[in-house]
């Protein structure tokens, strides 16, 4: 390694990476990034705006919704603004300091995220599978208190990774291959051991996402008996249909989600275009979709919406 890189131990800043080998094309590509960015801000702030002033929709389901879309929002906001300048005005630096603390937010609202679609699968497996006492199970401090576990629970996992990675020395090429912080790319820089940095990181993905993705399959495999076990057919798919949205959802987080380790893992070189794809799926796609989803599948919400808007 230079000797320029030897110089910058633990340098103040880190370069990021647009795509490469579509440098001539970049300022097209913040287009659609840029419309995508804004409609999920759009989408998702419309749907809080409903829920939080429309009396009908304080429901178990809608509150759900609508820690989904704050979740949604803080990612966006969190990760866009940066990607966008990249794109349009080539402004690659970022320090350590806020580089970590960009890890922070993206871990920590990942598994937030993670958390609130465990929860709406709860819901739904409370409302078809033991109807009667769904009101008396999901009452509003007992929501809260389980919104404020997700949250806890997120942040206590993901506050050391910053000072474990702080921890470091960074001698080496000060260049990131995607255009965010990633973890696993930091840690890459790094001219020291990262066996304990590693397996933090394994252990608290387990213990959020492996796990959540385990007792959301679990929620819905029940769900499914239930609804198989219904003789009334209309009454099947009914209850079937009010899961449609969420499952939607996981599909939407979880497959960039647990694909991209799996190709980083498992890949050769010729993957890292499918990785830095997957990225921006991971970050652009559930926070533009899940709004669209829900106000599609939503009838009550759908109405709502357009008399908002036609208002």
């Amino acid at each position: 390694m230079s000797a320029v890189n030897d110089t910058k131990s633990n340098s103040a800043e880190l370069l990021l990476t647009r795509i490469p080998g579509m440098e001539d094309i970049h300022l097209w590509i913040s287009i659609p990034f840029y419309l995508m960015y804004v409609i999920s801000i759009v989408g998702n702030s419309v749907i809080l705006f409903i829920i939080k002033t429309d009396p009908s929709l304080q429901e178990p389901m809608y509150i759900f919704l609508s820690m989904l879309a704050v979740t949604d929002l803080g990612l966006s906001v969190t990760t866009m603004p940066m990607i966008l300048g990249i794109f349009l005005f080539k402004s690659r630096e970022i320090s350590l300091n806020a580089c970590f603390a960009q890890l922070f937010f993206i871990n920590s609202l990942s598994y937030i995220e993670s958390s609130v679609l465990l929860l709406m699968a709860f819901d739904r497996f409370v409302a078809i599978c033991n109807p009667l006492r769904y009101v008396s199970i999901l009452t509003l401090p007992k929501i809260v208190k389980m919104g404020l576990v997700c949250v806890l629970r997120a942040v206590a996992l993901i506050f050391p990774l910053p000072f474990l990675l702080k921890r470091f020395q960074y001698c080496r090429a000060n260049v990131l291959s995607h255009s965010y912080c990633v973890n696993r790319e930091v840690m890459k820089l790094a001219c020291s051991d990262i066996t304990v940095n590693s397996i933090y990181v394994l252990s608290i993905a387990l213990l959020t996402v492996g796990l959540d993705s385990l007792l959301i399959c679990l929620s819905y495999v029940m769900i499914l008996r239930r609804v198989l076990s219904i003789t009334s057919h209309m009454e099947s798919l009914r209850a079937l249909n009010t899961c449609v949205a969420r499952l939607c959802a996981v599909f939407l987080f979880y497959t960039p989600m647990l694909g991209l380790p799996v190709i980083h893992r498992f890949g050769n070189s010729s993957s890292h275009s499918l990785q830095i794809f997957l990225g921006y799926v991971y970050l652009l796609v559930p926070p533009l979709m899940n709004p669209i989803v829900y106000s599609v599948k939503s009838k009550h919400l759908h109405v709502k919406i357009i008399r908002v808007f036609f208002k």
